[in-house]
């Protein structure tokens, strides 16, 4: 049996999307816990919404005062999507019409670093800096406020973890 061009261009693109999709979906199945991290003068009263609102830059000052300064990683970081997914409940495509809408208003997205290392250093060095890296890559520079596990869940626990340092 023949296939007309056009359903052979969409069977290939299945495939393709297939093969694409299936590395993300063993990420996010293996994925090292998330630590939401601060410098030790923010750690306390954070959660969920509190995270919410700094991410979506709803909340642009600490209680303190401070400004407070979130920092992502890049949009195609498999972390960046699992935190975007966790926290705000979208991927970060599906949050591009949100800060398009809040850049006309003013309002800029948090800031991105290309790497883990760079938002731990930044964490560190920024007054008011709040950022996410996986567990196993968290240091003493940085205080862990909470860790999101693999299945979404907040916890102010530090979970037991093996991690290969």
């Amino acid at each position: 049996m023949l296939l007309s061009p056009h359903t052979r261009w969409i069977a290939s693109l299945g495939l393709w999307l297939a093969l694409a999709l299936w590395p993300v979906s063993i990420l996010a199945a293996s994925e090292d816990p998330i630590a939401v991290i601060v410098s030790s003068t923010h750690a306390k009263g954070l959660n969920k919404e509190s995270l919410v609102l700094l991410f979506k830059r709803k909340k642009l000052f600490w209680s303190d005062g401070s400004r407070a300064q979130p920092v992502n990683l890049p949009a195609s970081h498999p972390l960046r999507r699992s935190f975007s997914q966790a926290v705000l409940g979208h991927t970060p495509e599906e949050l591009e019409k949100y800060w398009n809408d809040q850049y006309f208003n003013g309002i800029s997205p948090p800031y991105v670093l290309a790497s883990e290392e760079a938002v731990l250093h930044f964490v560190a060095s920024t007054p008011g800096a709040i950022g996410y890296v996986p567990l196993c890559s968290s240091d003493a520079r940085v205080v862990i406020a909470f860790v999101i596990t693999s299945s979404g869940h907040f916890s102010e626990e530090i979970p037991a973890h093996d991690c290969p340092h």
